[in-house]
């Protein structure tokens, strides 16, 4: 494996980004992206910064991203077939501004301020390790000629860095399926989580501006309950919007996983078909039927054909 070929300077601040990355606690993805911006504002200016997961068949959500130094909302946006999104897909490389002078940037989404046209962006693909192109990380600048190739590669490495992170909680994922049944098993991901989740930040949120308003007139401890107010308020919307991936491609991702036979099965299965009505309906034995049945639980990981039916439901909704 050959060495990355970057200046000594940007190796000594990648080798700290590295370490601490490393340290990092792996579940606040927030504080992933927040870091691994700053480290990327060390290397070159960086006005816009954000990052992308491809959700569904046509959709990115953005569940963190930064322009002029200040948050920028969380988002999703449908992508066409002439934007940045859709060349990442074809090509399965890293855009650069210069590659087109911008028009692939400027054919999709803006982000960032409308108002103003980046001069000079790069922005690099996610992979799982099973080659799967997952997402995106984007930087991109107002000046012209902001990203030399010694800054792409330095990009390129930190991407490589977030999508190692986020791949080790798939593999953890996966590797805790493969055990029977427990308390340990993890659950389909539903909106009640996801409410449960929001329900649980916000008390955290009334309890940090409780705190600073019980202050009274210390105005620098004010200042600082309110800023982490403002912390947590935007670590909430960036790990609600990825929560959401799960939710919303869930029932996707566990209906294309089943066969043509299996996927004609479950959608009966919505409209409360027994196992003789399957049978008579599908033209098949009650042994097949039975035999789809177990088969659509174990992928699905639910227990009871009631709850696959209401994930079915989902998937036909969308």
């Amino acid at each position: 494996m050959s060495s990355l070929r970057i200046d000594a300077e940007t190796a000594i601040i990648l080798r700290e980004a590295f370490h601490k990355i490393q340290a990092l606690d792996r579940t606040d993805h927030h504080g992933l992206y927040d870091y691994v911006r700053g480290v990327a504002c060390k290397l070159a200016r960086v006005d816009t910064f954000y990052i992308g997961f491809l959700q569904g068949s046509n959709r990115v959500r953005f569940p963190y991203g930064y322009d002029s130094g200040k948050f920028d909302d969380p988002a999703t946006h449908t992508y066409g077939p002439n934007g940045q999104t859709a060349w990442l897909i074809k090509h399965r490389q890293t855009y650069r501004f210069a590659y087109d002078n911008g028009d692939v940037l400027n054919a999709g989404v803006p982000c960032g301020d409308t108002s103003k046209q980046s001069a000079d962006a790069v922005t690099v693909p996610l992979f799982r390790q099973t080659g799967e192109l997952v997402g995106m990380v984007s930087m991109q600048s107002y000046a012209p000629d902001s990203y030399d190739d010694n800054a792409v590669r330095a990009f390129e490495w930190l991407a490589e860095m977030v999508a190692r992170v986020l791949g080790r909680e798939d593999e953890d994922r996966q590797a805790l399926r493969l055990l029977p049944a427990g308390e340990d098993t993890p659950n389909v991901l539903t909106s009640d989580h996801v409410m449960e989740y929001l329900s649980n930040r916000i008390a955290s949120l009334r309890t940090i501006a409780g705190d600073a308003l019980d202050a009274g007139v210390m105005a620098d401890a004010v200042r600082d309950r309110l800023a982490e107010l403002i912390l947590t308020a935007e670590q909430t919307q960036s790990e609600l919007i990825e929560m959401m991936l799960d939710v919303d491609e869930g029932p996707e991702r566990r209906f294309t996983s089943l066969t043509r036979a299996q996927q004609g099965v479950a959608l009966l299965l919505v409209e409360g078909y027994d196992n003789d009505q399957l049978a008579t309906e599908l033209g098949i034995s009650l042994n097949t039927v039975k035999s789809h049945l177990s088969t659509i639980l174990r992928k699905y990981e639910l227990d009871s054909r009631a709850q696959v039916a209401d994930d079915v439901r989902r998937y036909l909704a969308r």
